[in-house]
């Protein structure tokens, strides 16, 4: 398995790269952030790389530094995310700001990658927000002072407080984010606080 490639940036293009090490070139694929990090082409650089092995081909996924490729990791771990939209999160979103948008159950932050849709972030949201403290995000950032965001969208703020009322009363967050999301499709966008905790209760009540 490769794990590092050391040479020349050849030819970058949109979502990747081609890598020259010794005279033969890898191609690489790497979010927009970590081909900015890149010396400009021919220069010599680093790529931490992410292998992975199907059935029809081998791809070598490319990172700047070692925090993208731990939350790459993190997020291909997650039901739905294969490794083209753990790249375009990654692209629109920095670690330490992924990690406030979980954390801050900002679904709207999320969506803002490809292919991330509402069902996939709120998926994101319960699974990974108890899991951001232990990732690595880069200076600046303490998960204990993240909160859900008073700026976000009254929708999507209600998603994410009726889901932590629901935890708080000791559903699991998978099951209870897959109750409010139910029952936020069925009321509608505009559905209050009140009215999701309620209606989602009734959807964990045993049968």
């Amino acid at each position: 398995m490769i794990g590092k490639l050391t040479g020349r940036l050849d030819t970058p293009f949109e979502g990747g790269c081609i890598f020259d090490v010794n005279g033969v070139g890898y191609l690489v694929a790497c979010s927009a952030r970590t081909l900015a990090a890149l010396p400009q082409a021919p220069a010599t650089g680093a790529l931490l790389v992410e292998t992975v092995v199907r059935e029809d081909a081998i791809i070598l996924y490319g990172f700047a530094d070692a925090a993208e490729r731990d939350w790459f990791r993190l997020l291909t771990a997650i039901q739905g995310v294969g490794p083209k939209v753990a790249l375009a999160l990654l692209s629109t979103l920095a670690p330490a700001d992924l990690a406030r948008a979980l954390m801050a159950g900002d679904k709207g932050a999320l969506t803002r990658a490809p292919g991330v849709g509402a069902k996939l972030a709120i998926r994101l949201i319960s699974e990974l927000r108890e899991r951001v403290g232990a990732m690595p995000t880069g200076p600046g950032f303490s998960p204990g002072t993240v909160t859900i965001a008073a700026t976000l969208p009254p929708a999507e703020k209600a998603l994410a407080e009726a889901i932590s009322a629901l935890t708080n009363l000791g559903w699991k967050r998978p099951e209870a984010a897959a109750a409010v999301t139910r029952v936020a499709e069925r009321l509608g966008e505009g559905a209050g606080l009140e009215p999701l905790i309620r209606e989602s209760l009734k959807e964990l009540a045993p049968r």
